[in-house]
């Protein structure tokens, strides 16, 4: 397991800091997983997010696709979503509620099924 920082030790006014962070972005990943089934999180330009939709589209898996910003813009919101998930990169491919990973973890999952 990740380790996490203790809520302990975070100051309050930090606490207020990190739930001011980018909400917006969180909730309507919130939203997304909870409507749908299969979620996609990603950025434009970003050849591995590209992949994960075609490997999606490939086995007629329907899903929903959130895009935040390219290399050249959205870095804080898609910092407040790596922060939120606990995952480092994009994709961020969801199922059922479930964080499965990025694309090879995607791979790896639909082999298994």
């Amino acid at each position: 397991m990740r380790k996490v920082l203790s809520n302990d030790k975070i100051h309050q006014s930090a606490h207020s800091a990190m739930a001011k962070f980018h909400p917006n972005a969180v909730s309507e990943i919130e939203a997304a997983i909870a409507a749908h089934d299969w979620v996609v999180v990603g950025m434009a330009q970003n050849p591995v997010v590209m992949k994960a939709r075609k490997v999606l589209n490939a086995q007629n898996i329907q899903f929903h696709y959130i895009e935040h910003g390219s290399y050249f813009s959205g870095w804080k919101i898609r910092l407040a979503i790596k922060l939120w998930s606990g995952w480092p990169t994009f994709p961020q491919i969801f199922h059922k509620g479930i964080l499965i990973g990025g694309c090879a973890d995607l791979e790896k999952y639909l082999e298994k099924k």
